[in-house]
């Protein structure tokens, strides 16, 4: 059996950066008025937009896509290091 060595404790800070807040103030749109929108509570998407959500489903994420007219990859990023080039 193979055990999960994925570091989850709060001194490993996680290396998804969520830029929900940047797309709301692009968008001119408050987090309150997205979450009307996409029908989540304003206390679930507000641990989205500060980076201290676990996971989040595929159906959320679409549904603020389709909301903001964005892509995920404009709404989360990794801050993690590059994997080495070839050349390397």
């Amino acid at each position: 059996m193979e055990t999960d060595t994925t570091p989850s404790r709060p001194d490993f800070p996680s290396k998804i950066v969520v830029t929900l807040d940047d797309m709301l103030y692009q968008r001119r749109m408050t987090l309150t008025e997205l979450a009307e929108k996409v029908d989540i509570t304003l206390a679930n998407l507000s641990i989205l937009k500060t980076g201290k959500a676990k996971a989040i489903r595929f159906t959320t994420l679409e549904a603020i896509c389709r909301v903001l007219a964005c892509q995920p990859g404009d709404l989360l990023g990794y801050a993690g290091e590059a994997p080495p080039s070839p050349a390397d």
